[in-house]
């Protein structure tokens, strides 16, 4: 297969990696000895240090194993961002145990699958979550609980903007539930039984179907991406990251949790994203690293006052989950003189497995392969390598790719394909590689529209919507019709000073000039929001399916 991309991988980079042969939690356990009284975390302007972030899960794995928790076992993480996920993830898993994230936006119902279908023994939740834990825990079964409270870490007098929940949120159970109860029982950690081939997360993505599926990670997936995102983002002990993705999502994990806290530096750890708390812990800690999604990047960059911010420390933006309009990558440039670093990847990947050259990346691109990842776009139907500019599905091959599904083995064995000897993972993902061998992504082979019999991908449309100076957020999807099979819709929040000046006619014939006939919407919605997944990503899976409902029941 052709490497043109190799000509412009990072010249202070090797392009493959030797990993550590050892379980994660060995990863902090170092990190405590290396660097025991620098600030780990710093939640709201508590610092928690490193010697005590490694303390706790200790404290926790001892107390896990007194409930029962034996090798292998499952335990669901429902929270959102705070110290408490962080003290969980490696104390369940230094207990020899799976980790299961939980996104926190999930149901009473759709918990209680997650609880069943992973087999998980116990959840560790936070006080606001509790009440819906507690009834999905006892319909499947589960065997213990532990509960923390947010003010459990928050300080007395918080440097940084706190969410209204976190400050109003109840005190945790004191009882054999409650957090530190377990904390402070000094029960002594077992005999480590895992190696790094052992299983040790348990992501849940829907995928194109929509059903939950457990994706199986050893330590040894996991440290692959680990250490790319330390290597590929210069990570160093002074480094400071704003962390403000959920921990639950792959992404979040990864660049926001895992590598920073390999590197010794600290994290400046947000509950829940909010544009204010986000510049001001920049302005005040000196954030030096900032990996997002393309919603926070515009919500950041609208900020009112940015231009007159000091952003001056950030050396490392980037993030991924959408591609970043080269608008908004220009602004960003012009503000802190940083190029937005894009990347891409899975939940089956563990995050990414395509970055940009920091010192040469392109806007509304993925970027190249990363270290170890044989990465190709072939025919759906053949699967056939395709040459430069000619779109497909993308196929990876790397340490990173997950070992299958959680008691799924026919969904595994149609997820992979073989290649000249070697096992691809299809991502499902419409992508093509340039002359220059960067890739880019098209869109989700399930999201495609067909306006009249041509093609035409929302990403791309959305990407020119982005270009008009009224339009705050946009998702497109089709919608069913007559004569032409779908008709392309747009919904659209607009800025507020544009708002009660722009029309939907206006959008439309701005959008005329600047796209292919049959690529241009049609149909413009201006609506007040665009409903976001837990991870913050416009769901337009749920836009699409409302706009279809409505569309039927209209016609």
């Amino acid at each position: 297969m052709s490497r043109p991309y190799e000509a412009f991988w990072p010249a202070r980079l090797p392009k493959t990696l030797d990993y550590p042969a050892v379980p994660l939690f060995r990863l902090l356990e170092v990190a405590a000895d290396f660097y025991p009284n620098k600030t780990a975390i710093n939640y709201y302007g508590r610092a928690i240090s490193y010697r005590d972030l490694w303390l706790g899960a200790q404290n926790l794995a001892g107390a896990l194993a007194r409930r029962g928790l034996a090798k292998g076992d499952r335990v669901a993480l429902y929270m959102q961002n705070s110290p408490h996920y962080v003290i969980a993830f490696y104390g369940v898993m230094r207990a020899n145990a799976v980790v299961v994230p939980a996104n926190p936006m999930l149901t009473e119902e759709e918990l209680t699958f997650l609880l069943k279908d992973s087999g998980a023994t116990g959840v560790i939740t936070t006080t606001d979550l509790w009440p819906r834990a507690e009834k999905a825990g006892s319909r499947a079964g589960v065997r213990f609980a532990l509960v923390g409270s947010y003010a459990d870490y928050l300080p007395a007098e918080p440097a940084l903007p706190v969410p209204e929940f976190v400050l109003a949120g109840p005190a945790a159970p004191s009882g054999d539930e409650g957090w530190f109860t377990a904390l402070k029982e000094n029960n002594p950690p077992p005999p480590v039984e895992v190696d790094y081939q052992d299983l040790c997360l348990l992501p849940y993505t829907s995928g194109s179907t929509g059903i939950p599926k457990g994706c199986m990670h050893t330590h040894q997936t996991v440290m692959a991406n680990l250490l790319s995102s330390y290597y590929w983002l210069t990570m160093t002990p002074s480094s400071v990251h704003l962390s403000v993705l959920p921990l639950f999502h792959v992404t979040g994990l990864i660049h926001s949790m895992l590598a920073p806290l390999y590197a010794g530096a600290t994290l400046v750890l947000l509950t829940r994203w909010d544009r204010r708390a986000a510049v001001e812990a920049i302005e005040k800690f000196r954030c030096t690293h900032w990996v997002n999604i393309t919603t926070m990047a515009v919500d950041f960059l609208n900020a009112p006052d940015i231009a007159s911010r000091d952003l001056s420390s950030l050396v490392a933006v980037g993030g991924g989950g959408a591609p970043l309009p080269e608008a908004v990558g220009r602004r960003l440039e012009e503000l802190t003189g940083l190029k937005y670093v894009e990347g891409y990847g899975l939940t089956e990947t563990i995050s990414q497995t395509h970055f940009n050259p920091p010192d040469r990346p392109k806007l509304q691109c993925i970027g190249i392969p990363d270290f170890g990842v044989d990465a190709r776009i072939v025919d759906t139907d053949t699967f056939k390598e395709l040459p430069p500019n000619e779109p497909g599905e993308l196929v990876i091959d790397g340490p990173e790719v997950f070992k299958g599904y959680w008691n799924l083995p026919e969904e595994t064995a149609a997820a992979f394909i073989e290649l000249e000897g070697k096992r691809f993972f299809r991502t499902g993902d419409v992508c093509y590689m340039d002359e220059e061998g960067y890739f880019h992504i098209v869109d989700r082979t399930k999201r495609m529209i067909n306006a009249a019999g041509f093609k035409v991908w929302p990403a791309e449309v959305e990407n020119h919507l982005y270009r008009h100076p009224a339009v705050k957020e946009a998702c497109v999807v089709g919608v069913p019709d007559p004569v032409r099979v779908e008709e392309v819709r747009a919904y659209v929040v607009l800025r507020e000073e544009y708002r009660g000046k722009v029309r939907p006619e206006d959008i439309i014939a701005w959008a005329r000039g600047q796209m292919a006939a049959y690529k241009y919407p049609r149909q413009v919605v201006f609506v007040e929001d665009l409903p976001k997944t837990g991870t913050g990503k416009i769901a337009w899976r749920e836009i699409q399916q409302q706009a279809r409902a409505e569309a039927e029941r209209s016609g």
